[in-house]
């Protein structure tokens, strides 16, 4: 039996928990998506690259045609369907001819209601990830009303999530389903260090604090805010550091969690307030300190150095097992 998963294209979380969870599947899976196929991607995968459904496009009349302008939410109804858009119409032919060819039999969607609902009328056995935040809105409901199994990646109790509240018979809450998982973790120098993990702060904030920071004494490096500054292989700046600024994203959190972090999360504006949710849940497990996204270079840094002084309990994320259970979760949908 042949699993289909579909990865959101939008930032590296959706394809990272993929790559996270699909050792773990005994099937053989099909990935869906509109990112490039990732180079640690085991070979044996089949990566099936989806057209694009947002960009302007020409009609034959030679006019630019904006799928935002092409009523995308049918009226409130959908996310994005907008009318006439080749990529759109294309993208959803494509699914449907490989879940032919390759007879799936399960599909997982992160993240996608109109995938979902798609998906659940070619009668697969459907799987929808869902994130946190406020989703009670029409096409987050259709998808759970629709969806065979919901998978919640986080610890179970944290963050509240109101949409779920009737379809508690189908939801799996798996914990943060981390890349790092198991991975052991660089010792901690004896020389205070902060680092700035990803686009979490301006550059003119980051400026101000990495001075007083240094003045400070303390060891200052920031990754991820631009080209320049991506690394591969982040993991031992996250384990090495006395404290670590991050958003508050679903992958971000799990790796802190995975590490063992001391952290300050700033929540980034996201769909539905995702972020918001979990960084409130995170300050009240007492597991990271919660800066708001305008936050001063003083007042960071007097949170970061409170941050250095407490001791979470990151075992309550229930990153160990996570991308396992989400296995679990997936095949158990399977006839």
């Amino acid at each position: 039996m042949v699993i289909g998963w579909y990865i959101h294209h939008h930032g590296y979380g959706h394809v990272a928990r993929f790559l996270a969870v699909q050792p773990h599947l005994r099937c053989p899976v099909v990935a869906f998506s509109s990112m490039a196929r990732p180079d640690e991607l085991d070979p044996a995968v089949d990566w099936v690259r989806l057209p694009t459904d947002a960009d302007v496009v020409e009609g034959p009349d030679g006019e630019s045609h904006d799928p935002r302008d092409a009523d995308p939410t049918a009226r409130g109804h959908l996310h994005w369907a907008p009318h006439d858009h080749p990529g759109h119409r294309a993208r959803l032919a494509r699914i449907a001819a490989v879940a032919s060819e390759r007879d799936l039999r399960a599909f997982v969607v992160d993240v996608s209601a109109e995938v979902v609902a798609f998906a659940r009328l070619l009668g697969l056995r459907t799987v929808a990830v869902t994130q946190p935040g406020t989703r009670t809105d029409a096409p987050h409901a259709l998808a759970y009303a629709l969806a065979d199994r919901i998978v919640a990646p986080w610890a179970h109790g944290a963050v509240p999530r109101a949409g779920l509240s009737a379809h508690g018979d189908r939801a799996v809450w798996t914990g943060g389903v981390s890349r790092y998982e198991g991975r052991a973790r660089t010792e901690r120098s004896a020389k205070r260090s902060v680092l700035f993990l990803g686009r979490v702060l301006e550059p003119e904030v980051r400026a101000h604090a990495t001075a007083e920071f240094s003045a400070r004494g303390w060891v200052v490096r920031a990754v991820g805010h631009d080209d320049a500054s991506r690394v591969d292989d982040p993991w031992p700046l996250i384990t090495g550091s006395t404290v670590v600024v991050s958003a508050a994203g679903q992958n971000s959190v799990a790796d802190l969690a995975a590490a063992g972090a001391r952290a300050v999360v700033i929540a980034q504006d996201r769909p539905f307030d995702e972020q918001h949710h979990t960084a409130e849940a995170l300050e009240r497990w007492g597991l990271a300190r919660r800066a708001e996204q305008g936050v001063g270079a003083a007042d960071l840094v007097a949170l970061v150095e409170r941050a250095a002084e407490d001791a979470p309990d990151w075992s309550r994320w229930q990153v160990a097992g996570a991308a396992r259970r989400l296995a679990e979760a997936v095949e158990a949908v399977l006839p």
